[in-house]
């Protein structure tokens, strides 16, 4: 921690002492909601809140002791998000955390005096959630899980795992990501490797079949799979991997589960991040003064496993880099 930063957390605390010491008395806990737009059984989703209630944990706050913690899971329909979102802004909380484009809008929609402090996002700037990153201005700040400039990374990795790629499709869900803040990047990088891009928005399985069937009808064929789509990690791995078809991931547990490749952010280190933010917030900061941070940890893992039976050798440019190798 450097010395403006140690400044700001003394200043930040000695403002927060009320609260802080009500809170230990037991006068009035500070509340914090908690939206997932994950299902309650998903593990990537678990990981990520005991990464988040760990580091509270450990800056001080204890679920039921100190502070008070209204969780609510949303899994990935859109209606379900904005109705929970609503709930929680209900509640008057002290502080709202939360990940995902349409979930960050949703509670927008309800409250810009609530402050939200979310855990990985695409760009925020493109999606409109932030004018700016040095200075959010609003009632929101956080960690961006994802840089635009990530969408030609994924197509120029896919190209060197599968090198006689001539079509990618770019997978997406519309109602939950932000698949413009990847467009430039992946189109430069598509000309560059002269590779032709094919835009796949899916909202359900049969898209994502009907979709995946189609790149494999022909040699040359591969997926980027955009952020957003954890809730069909399953039927997407199983279709690529039934059609011979090459993808690449945001995120390692996709390749963990039988994927072939991913390059991203560790975003359960942004949950983890994201608890620094609520800690200075709940003792005084406010979200305009905080900036938007970038993730600082990024991993690539590949599944031999799955390279083999796609026929693919993996070149040994993939194989140094690779923080995890799955045989």
């Amino acid at each position: 921690m450097n010395r403006r930063e140690f400044i700001t957390l003394l200043g930040g605390g000695a403002a927060a002492w009320p609260l802080a010491a009500r809170a230990q008395q037991g006068d009035s806990v500070p509340r914090i909601g908690v939206l997932m737009p994950y299902a309650e059984n998903e593990p990537v989703a678990k990981a990520r809140l005991s990464a988040f209630t760990r580091a509270l944990a450990d800056l001080g706050w204890i679920d039921g002791r100190n502070v008070r913690m209204d969780l609510r899971w949303a899994g990935s329909d859109i209606n379900r998000i904005r109705a929970l979102a609503q709930e929680l802004v209900g509640l008057q909380p002290d502080i709202i955390v939360t990940n995902g484009t349409p979930t960050i809008a949703a509670l927008q929609q309800g409250t810009r005096t609530i402050p939200i402090v979310f855990a990985g996002l695409g760009d925020p700037v493109v999606s409109s959630i932030v004018p700016r990153l040095d200075r959010p201005t609003g009632n929101v700040t956080g960690f961006a899980g994802f840089e635009a400039s990530l969408g030609g990374k994924w197509l120029e990795l896919l190209s060197e795992i599968a090198p006689g790629l001539k079509r990618a499709g770019i997978m997406f869900n519309p109602d939950t990501a932000a698949a413009s803040a990847y467009m430039p990047s992946l189109e430069t990088a598509a000309r560059s490797l002269k590779v032709a891009p094919i835009i796949a928005p899916v909202q359900g399985d049969g898209e994502i079949e009907t979709a995946i069937t189609a790149l494999g009808r022909e040699p040359g064929g591969g997926l980027v799979v955009m952020p957003g789509m954890v809730a069909h990690r399953v039927p997407i791995i199983s279709a690529a991997a039934r059609n011979n078809v090459p993808a690449v991931y945001p995120q390692s547990f996709w390749v963990r589960g039988g994927g072939l490749l991913s390059y991203g952010p560790d975003v359960v280190d942004d949950w983890r991040r994201a608890a620094t933010y609520v800690d200075r917030i709940l003792r005084g900061a406010k979200p305009a003064e905080l900036p938007v941070q970038l993730p600082t940890k990024f991993e690539m893992v590949v599944n031999l496993k799955t390279a083999k039976a796609l026929g693919l050798a993996v070149p040994p440019s993939i194989m140094l880099r690779a923080n995890e190798i799955i045989e």
